[in-house]
């Protein structure tokens, strides 16, 4: 009897050590995973309206001077690093010989201001006064700087490239055109999805034509409020901002620049009307070799495979253990490739 108790201890006590070693490899994998070949400085930009509290993420290997990409963001109360999003492409363009500039929004983590008190001309503002900023930058090439943006940066960035036309490049990632018509296409398509009854699609369609006449009309956010009734999510702040931003179109941007663009699109964009932005930036990007055009068939507005984006499990699970396998394939190579290329 005793000899069978010392033969199961032994097993348990083996058995705990092979969970020790597993749970060890695992957490060296993950921690693996999450160490990316970079070197991040914390800098604060001036020159703006107001200093910006921003992130350098500079390569480890090669000789400078670097390019440098900076980083225009979406919609929404961004940090420097996106939550860490941004680690992947910032590595993949450290690869290309490019360092990554990106600050946080107005009012976030701590930085000065309100991001919703800006227009998109005061974005472009910010990032024009960003790029000075870096050009006095030592380690930094002044001649091979671009933009990367995503989704609302679209109304921004065209800006930027024709203040600046010595830009060297644009990255646009699933950008609109017409703020209006983007709208349009993100409301039909949420009431698709949602399966919402034709009086409900009626509804919502006459909720959004009113908001429109009163934004034309300048009313306040409490005139609003009393006509629509329940405001959901519309603030007195979001009021002011959609106010301040509901007439943006890149249109009259896009047919003046001449900054060469890369423009990335998703199959399963929820957000915007692939469709309308790819013939939008054709019609005005016309000068041969000024535009190329990417499409990620698998992919959702954030260039994430959309097999995981239906996930939330499987999304948490392999942003922890494999963030850089949340992009569409291709997705991170592609812009490397044309960093390369550009350089």
């Amino acid at each position: 009897m005793g000899v069978i108790k010392r033969r199961g201890a032994r097993w348990i006590l083996r058995s705990l050590l092979a969970v020790a070693v597993l749970v060890a490899a695992c957490g060296g994998w993950v921690a693996y995973q999450n160490t990316y070949e970079l070197r991040e400085e914390h800098v604060t930009i001036t020159g703006g309206k107001q200093p910006l509290k921003g992130v350098l993420a500079w390569p480890t290997t090669g000789k400078g001077p670097y390019g440098l990409v900076v980083f225009v963001h979406g919609d929404g109360p961004i940090d420097a690093t996106h939550e860490e999003f941004y680690l992947p492409l910032w590595e993949a363009f450290a690869q290309a010989g490019y360092a990554s500039l990106s600050w946080n929004k107005p009012g976030v983590g701590g930085a000065a201001g309100n991001w919703l008190d800006q227009s998109m001309a005061d974005r472009a503002a910010e990032t024009v006064a960003a790029i000075t900023w870096a050009k006095g930058r030592p380690g930094l090439d002044a001649n091979r700087i671009g933009l990367w943006g995503a989704s609302q940066a679209g109304w921004v960035m065209p800006k930027v490239a024709v203040r600046l036309p010595e830009l060297r490049f644009v990255i646009a990632l699933s950008p609109a055109v017409n703020w209006q018509q983007q709208g349009r296409y993100y409301l039909r398509r949420k009431l698709q999805d949602e399966h919402a009854t034709p009086d409900r699609v009626r509804a919502e369609l006459a909720r959004r034509e009113k908001t429109l006449e009163l934004l034309r009309a300048g009313a306040p956010y409490e005139h609003y409020e009393t006509t629509v009734g329940d405001t959901r999510d519309m603030t007195a702040k979001r009021w002011t901002f959609i106010s301040k931003n509901y007439t943006s179109d890149a249109a009259l941007d896009l047919a003046a620049m001449r900054v060469p663009v890369l423009l990335l699109l998703a199959g399963h964009d929820r957000n915007v009307d692939v469709a309308d932005t790819e013939a939008g930036y054709r019609k005005h990007l016309r000068t041969p070799g000024l535009l190329q055009v990417r499409h990620y068939p698998d992919a959702t507005h954030a260039l994430i495979r959309k097999e995981l984006q239906d996930s939330e499990l499987k999304m948490f699970l392999l942003a922890v253990a494999a963030p850089r396998s949340l992009f569409s394939d291709g997705f991170l190579n592609d812009q490397r490739h044309y960093l390369e290329k550009v350089s």
